[in-house]
């Protein structure tokens, strides 16, 4: 009879390119609370700490959302997480926003990394092969542990071409059981993890449907996990977003089979020390952008973030300045998740930066009131479908200037009500002048006239801000569940 074995699974997931500490957001009772947390030196501080607790019986996993999300990591591709990673101790990741600079760069970021990035659902469309490893094998404390890793499906669905150039996604669920039969025939491992970018309600599904998943790690969708999800005697965990938190996973492992478990989702706060070393290699990184993304333009009263699926102050924000540019009747923006929040006070560039850190330029286009009312029930749909693997958000579509009323509970192309913009019912053959940023804001199937102004996001943000000295941003009521 096997002896009891101790491993612990840490995970890190949607850090998107948050180096340093930052601001995170939380509700306590009716209102909302700011706290400076994160960064890759107190990630690696707690990361040490645990290693000498549980004698190096441990393992380091990154969910994906790594090489996109701040300035600095957009405007360097990447390069300037790469000194950070390799001194993280991550054993493998997998990936979404990771293939924002086209999957053959991605290549060239994870070869350098010296751990792989696993996919078992990525293919090269001219050889139907496997763009990256489905699995990774290691051997900790005399256990065998088979990784299999799912990036996110939605990468050649919803985001820009040049994230799918060249690769296809599946959802992984019909590969999962061979490669989980492979790991334990084959390789005679002792467990199996999934390391997934699905989303934790894709993530429970698939776990239902797929016998023998031991451990998930579920990314993507920036759940707050403080208990593991069990289904189908899979423990599945998140950890929050940029790298606020750590999740760590204890397990106890006999006969192939995990006999205990305690989980926690250890915040990253002032009580976790700093790793000195860390903190160099980031510091080091940072010192070109300080004197830029420091500059002080302006402040906010409104607390600024995106911590709500219907609405969100910072995009309130964030469409009140397109609108202002434009003149235009309505705006729209991605229901994007990903921004460390601000809180009521000084608004610095590195906070406009990292509210659009991709800084498309501003667009127009005409639409007419059907196509915006489809746009919308589109979004509701593909937010809060019935079947989680048609979840394909994101929160709903960002918008300002109209009003939208929905049933929830209907079934899909059947939860609007109505629609207004201004005051006014929508008229479905009108023609409305709309603003917006990204395909991801209004798809290049819709409207015409479609044209990009010269002027970027983050330039007439700034200009909005100095405009207006101090900016208002609340919720509107946009989107209003009946």
């Amino acid at each position: 009879m096997q002896d009891k074995k101790k491993l612990t699974l840490l995970q890190i997931n949607d850090v998107h390119g948050y180096l340093e500490e930052h601001w995170e957001h939380f509700y306590e009772g009716n209102e909302s609370v700011y706290t400076q947390v994160g960064g890759y030196a107190r990630m690696a501080g707690y990361i040490r700490q645990v290693h000498k607790e549980r004698n190096g019986s441990v393992l380091l996993f990154d969910g994906g959302d790594t090489f996109h999300g701040t300035h600095p990591v957009v405007d360097t591709k990447g390069q300037i997480l790469l000194p950070i990673l390799r001194e993280m101790g991550i054993d493998a990741m997998t990936g979404h926003w990771d293939f924002a600079y086209g999957p053959d760069y991605l290549q060239e970021l994870v070869a350098s990394l010296g751990y792989p990035m696993l996919a078992i659902n990525c293919y090269d469309k001219k050889t139907n092969r496997l763009a990256f490893p489905p699995f990774l094998v290691k051997e900790v404390n005399d256990l065998k542990i088979g990784v299999i890793g799912i990036a996110a499906t939605i990468v050649d669905k919803v985001m820009p071409p040049n994230f799918s150039e060249g690769v296809y996604f599946t959802l992984g669920n019909e590969e999962l059981p061979d490669y989980i039969q492979k790991l334990k025939k084959e390789q005679n491992v002792d467990l199996i993890v999934v390391l997934s970018h699905l989303g934790l309600p894709q993530d429970i599904q698939l776990a239902e449907e797929v016998d023998g998943i031991q451990v998930l790690l579920s990314a993507h969708t920036h759940n707050r996990l403080y208990e593991p999800v069990t289904v189908n005697d899979t423990i599945i965990i998140q950890s929050g977003c940029h790298g606020s938190f750590v999740g760590r996973l204890d397990l106890v492992v006999k006969n192939k089979q995990i006999v205990e478990h305690d989980h926690q989702l250890v915040l990253m706060d002032e009580q976790i020390p700093e790793d000195k070393a860390m903190k160099k290699i980031v510091d080091e990184g940072m010192r070109p952008y300080r004197n830029q993304l420091d500059e002080v333009i302006g402040a906010t009263e409104t607390g600024l973030h995106r911590h709500a699926i219907l609405e969100s102050t910072m995009d309130n924000f964030l469409l009140k300045g397109l609108l202002d540019y434009t003149k235009a009747e309505v705006a729209f923006s991605n229901g994007w998740r990903y921004g460390a929040p601000i809180p009521p006070g000084e608004l610095t560039m590195n906070d406009i930066w990292n509210i659009i850190p991709v800084n498309p330029p501003i667009s127009t286009v005409t639409l007419k009131g059907k196509e915006i009312w489809e746009l919308m029930e589109k979004s509701l749909e593909v937010t809060f479908s019935r079947n989680p693997y048609h979840q394909m958000g994101g929160y709903v579509k960002r918008v300002l200037g109209l009003n939208l009323y929905a049933k929830l509970e209907n079934p899909s192309g059947q939860r609007m009500q109505s629609l207004f913009v201004g005051n006014e019912p929508v008229a479905m053959d009108r023609l409305y002048n709309v603003a917006f940023i990204t395909m991801q804001g209004v798809p290049h199937s819709y409207g015409k006239d479609r044209r990009n102004l010269e002027i970027h996001a983050v330039d007439a943000l700034k200009e909005y801000v100095i405009k207006n000295r101090t900016i208002e941003a609340s919720l509107r009521g946009t989107v209003t569940l009946i």
